[in-house]
């Protein structure tokens, strides 16, 4: 009998730059071939069926134009194409192409975009580079930032991926402008939660310039996509592989994804979290979390977005509490709630716990009110 030990021990540097500007496609395709991702000169543009035209196709055709490989991979815009047959068949067609391990990923579009291409990208050839060109604010404020990706499944939401950083990250701010508005309003859900979670004076900031933001005024929208990243940077930094602190970028998303889910995705991820935050601001209230004012101006600033604050009535209540347990924070069986502490910071319940259990009664009650 014999032992041999296998010593793997590493050190890996995954930062990477987050652009944000606008008309970013000249840059993205001058990083591309002056040598961001090394010596690689063939490039798979995957993007949904409603960026194709507006970004998908023009950086493909400017990359072709500047003499590299490339071919462009659509498929259907929408949460329900953020399943595992969608990323075969996006496999499928990259290999029917001929392409192997030197290629690189480019992820054009919104946030089940950037899911879907980076998974592709950590499991293609068992992990080539990627970038990502957010073209939502959704993505913006969600997907810029953390490496996360994953699909769907009937028994789960998000559990089936894995942690990829990109190379580097655009946030195109003219790309807001051909948002239809309530893509737009939908990306302000994630922009609330993380002045909720981690920045008073971002809440503050939102509540005096929605007008603004919805006009994609320039200098604003900057300056809340730089907020966007340095919150989630500065959680993400800490915990990278979601161990501890990182859950509490869930904040809101337990009923949320849920009700998105049960929903058939009639709501879009954002209107769906934004009445998941409504839960959380209502159970958090009642525990004793924050004030009646803190909750009543949360849900006041949804609304003076435009977000939905209550649960519409063709959802079944009861199948969306047993949707909860599917909730990747369920640990034992148990429900498990990340809760704001007033406006700005985040509950801890022990050294490195940032989610309480909840008993299904507690949140069945304020379901039931909603």
């Amino acid at each position: 009998m014999s032992n041999f030990r296998v010593e793997l021990k590493k050190v890996v540097d995954d930062s990477y730059d987050v652009q944000i500007g606008r008309n970013l496609i000249p840059e993205l395709v001058g990083d591309l071939t002056g040598g961001l991702v090394g010596n690689i000169h063939k490039f798979a543009v995957i993007t949904d069926s409603n960026v194709e035209p507006l970004y998908g196709k023009p950086i493909y055709e400017q990359l072709i134009q500047a003499g590299v490989q490339a071919e462009l991979f659509v498929f259907p815009a929408g949460e329900k194409s953020k399943v595992r047959e969608t990323k075969e068949m996006l496999e499928d067609a990259m290999l029917a192409k001929e392409f192997r391990r030197d290629c690189c990923v480019v992820a054009v579009g919104g946030g089940v975009v950037s899911d879907l291409a980076g998974f592709v990208a950590g499991t293609f050839g068992r992990g080539v580079p990627f970038v990502n060109y957010a073209t939502t604010l959704l993505a913006a404020a969600d997907a810029s930032i953390g490496g996360k990706t994953a699909v769907d499944t009937k028994l789960a939401t998000n559990l089936i991926g894995l942690i990829y950083q990109p190379k580097k990250v655009y946030v195109d701010i003219d790309a807001w402008k051909t948002l239809p508005k309530e893509h737009l309003i939908n990306g302000m859900a994630e922009t609330i939660k993380h002045a909720c979670l981690a920045d008073y004076e971002f809440f503050q900031y939102i509540e005096g310039h929605v007008d603004e933001i919805l006009q994609c005024q320039p200098e604003v929208c900057e300056y809340i996509s730089e907020k966007n990243c340095n919150v989630k940077y500065q959680v993400v930094m800490k915990d990278e592989k979601e161990k501890s602190l990182r859950e509490i970028l869930n904040l809101g998303h337990t009923v949320g994804r849920a009700i998105e889910t049960v929903s058939d995705y009639r709501l879009l991820h954002g209107e769906a979290l934004s009445i998941g935050m409504v839960a959380q601001v209502n159970l958090g209230c009642k525990l004793g979390f924050l004030t009646e004012e803190e909750r009543q101006r949360v849900i006041a600033l949804q609304k003076k977005v435009g977000l939905p604050v209550e649960i519409p009535s063709y959802i079944n209540r009861e199948e969306l509490i047993q949707k909860l347990y599917t909730d990747k924070k369920v640990r034992d069986g148990k429900l498990r709630f990340v809760f704001q502490k007033g406006i700005g910071d985040v509950m801890t319940f022990g050294e490195d716990v940032y989610a309480r259990p909840v008993a299904e009664e507690e949140i069945r009650d304020i379901i039931l009110q909603m």
